[in-house]
């Protein structure tokens, strides 16, 4: 397998997971969460500091990660976003709310690093994960594994949301939220469930990325523009169009980058974030509603209508 697909692969999961993520507090809270970064980053270093204190894989840091991740979207439901909620907050004061929740948790990021500097001689600002992994037909096992792992996160989700009585319950709080209250469902308990639910896939997906790129305290800061954009792409309205969206931005950039720095020079690597944000721009000219909105029956109708024309 060619590198830039593999690492590709591990990057697109993570992104996948994380523009997941953002999508689903958005439809089930109309809350754009920035915190999703300092989340990510926290899912980072609870798996580097597993492996450098009490050794093994990665891999078996992750149900950790998921428990963290999900305790820290909890803290943010409680502290902040339950409130503005009640109040019915404009989604700006929602969203700016997050952003200084993830301000906060960048300061806790900075001091933890400082800590396990000074206390374990360890070099937490610049970490290579990978460096931790092992080898699988002759790859990187995250190639194989993380891919595999974000698909059944994902089916466990939708069989969540699709076959339990509370996930259905909390898609109909999605859909039509003075509906719901009026037939009885609990809307506090879904927003929590929808952060717990986000901040674990938050988590995750940060420990992915570290996989895939150096781990540093403002990791998720520097890759927010793209876990939005693979949000936006998806289409805001649909968690499966934003997972499908970060997939699609994670690929495109790993891509991009090994075709035209082939073709141009290494001088395109400064340039790399541009790239899946073009292809996004692209794609919302001609489909505004994201990948979710794209007609694929009529679009295979069509094509099927010529087809038989021709022949």
């Amino acid at each position: 397998m060619a590198p830039w697909m593999a690492s590709g692969l591990i990057y697109a999961s993570s992104l996948a997971l994380l523009a997941g993520s953002i999508t689903l507090l958005y439809i089930s809270t109309r809350t754009f969460n920035f915190a999703v970064a300092s989340m990510a980053t926290i899912g980072f270093y609870v798996t580097y500091t597993g492996v450098t204190l009490y050794g093994g894989l990665p891999y078996r840091y992750y149900p950790i990660v998921l428990v963290i991740g999900a305790i820290v979207g909890v803290i943010c439901y409680y502290t902040l976003n339950k409130h503005l909620l009640r109040r019915q907050a404009a989604e700006i004061t929602l969203m700016m709310s997050t952003l200084g929740y993830d301000l906060v948790l960048l300061s806790f990021i900075q001091m933890y690093a400082d800590y396990l500097t000074n206390a374990y001689r360890l070099f937490p600002r610049r970490v290579t994960m990978n460096l931790f992994d092992f080898e699988l037909f002759g790859e990187r096992a995250a190639t194989f594994i993380l891919p595999v792992i974000a698909v059944a996160f994902l089916m466990a989700l939708h069989f969540f949301l699709n076959r339990t009585k509370f996930g259905v319950a909390m898609r109909a709080t999605i859909e039509n939220p003075v509906l719901a209250s009026a037939s009885g469902i609990n809307s506090d308990r879904v927003y929590l469930v929808s952060w717990i639910i986000s901040g674990s896939m938050a988590g995750l997906g940060g420990s992915f990325m570290s996989m895939a790129m150096t781990g540093t305290p403002v990791m998720g800061m520097f890759t927010i523009p793209l876990m939005f954009a693979g949000a936006i792409l998806g289409g805001l309205g649909s968690i499966y169009g934003g997972i499908l969206g970060g997939f699609v931005i994670g690929m495109t950039e790993y891509a991009g980058v090994y075709l035209l720095s082939k073709q141009f020079g290494a001088w395109v690597l400064g340039y790399r974030m541009g790239i899946p944000l073009f292809i996004m721009a692209a794609t919302l000219i001609i489909f505004p509603r994201g990948l979710s909105g794209i007609p694929l029956l009529k679009l295979l109708g069509s094509l099927v209508g010529k087809r038989g024309v021709k022949a």
